[in-house]
């Protein structure tokens, strides 16, 4: 395991994340589009049912989206992406003991997902869209920073880099700054280097293999590599097929110090971090 100073609790709402141990982020995409498993939860109950079955299978945290980010997507409505995500949001908090998180760049979905109960904004655009910066700071809530050039649509249009690495970390501090600016406290940040997300293999794998000099941002890290084309493009397999990828670079993650792995195959998951922190606990 990655010598890493442990971070604290985090309020997140009215519930603390205990940042000095890693946790499962389930994903709930209430979206027709996202590359996994687009149009499966849109329906409220169909969402609630999955949030319940992830909290059982283990997870801490789930991520509530109604934004489909992958390569092309297309862009949503504030109004629509509120109408997918509100009425899960509200649900989630009405049942289930879990942290809510909300996948959103959008000030009103922010707002309201706080009102209904979320504890976590997950920012992809890392508070980037006007009035996004105001909506975290009024809420209270803690919030997670991702690295992405240009939108979704277009990100990976050939994206290039001198040292991805060092241009991930410094967009990183230069959100933070700006987040501190702005009123959002550093002790409110996690931090995504965003794999996938306006990057090549060659991209991923280096920071994927670097992600330690992150640290040095002294702030939680949050990897997402589920199922994504990094592992599909290494081990040449679809979607369906990424499992084994997927839990490979979960343990790695977890070794190179990640606080957070957000993930679709929620019990796999789970059983990789409760292995290694058996074999950490042992004599």
């Amino acid at each position: 395991m990655s010598d890493v100073s442990p971070f604290g609790r985090l309020p997140c709402g009215s519930r603390l994340l205990d940042l000095s141990r890693p946790h499962v982020m389930g994903i709930l995409n209430v979206t027709p589009d996202s590359f996994s498993d687009g149009g499966r939860f849109g329906q409220r109950d169909k969402a609630l049912r999955h949030a319940e079955a992830m909290l059982l299978a283990g997870v801490t945290l789930i991520d509530v989206g109604g934004e489909s980010t992958r390569p092309g997507a297309r862009a949503v409505s504030p109004i629509e992406e509120l109408e997918r995500v509100a009425p899960v949001v509200d649900a989630i908090a009405a049942e289930l003991d879990v942290i809510i998180s909300v996948d959103t760049s959008t000030p009103a979905v922010m707002r309201e997902a706080a009102r209904l109960g979320a504890g976590l904004i997950n920012d992809v655009r890392a508070l980037q869209r006007d009035g996004a910066l105001d909506a975290v700071r009024d809420t209270g809530l803690p919030v997670c920073l991702m690295h992405m050039r240009g939108e979704p649509g277009s990100m990976q249009d050939s994206p290039q880099y001198a040292d991805v690495v060092a241009q991930v970390r410094d967009f990183l501090l230069e959100r933070m700054i700006v987040c501190e600016s702005e009123g959002i406290a550093r002790d409110r940040i996690i931090l995504d280097p965003g794999f996938g997300f306006a990057k090549n293999l060659q991209h991923n794998l280096s920071l994927f293999k670097h992600l330690a000099k992150l640290h040095a941002l002294g702030r939680p890290l949050l990897v997402g590599v589920s199922r994504k084309s990094m592992i599909g493009q290494a081990l040449g397999r679809e979607v369906g097929g990424r499992l084994s990828g997927s839990l490979a670079l979960a343990a790695l993650g977890i070794s190179k110090g990640a606080r957070i792995l957000r993930v679709h195959d929620v019990a796999e998951t789970v059983d990789v971090v409760r292995m290694l922190a058996a074999v950490e606990a042992a004599e």
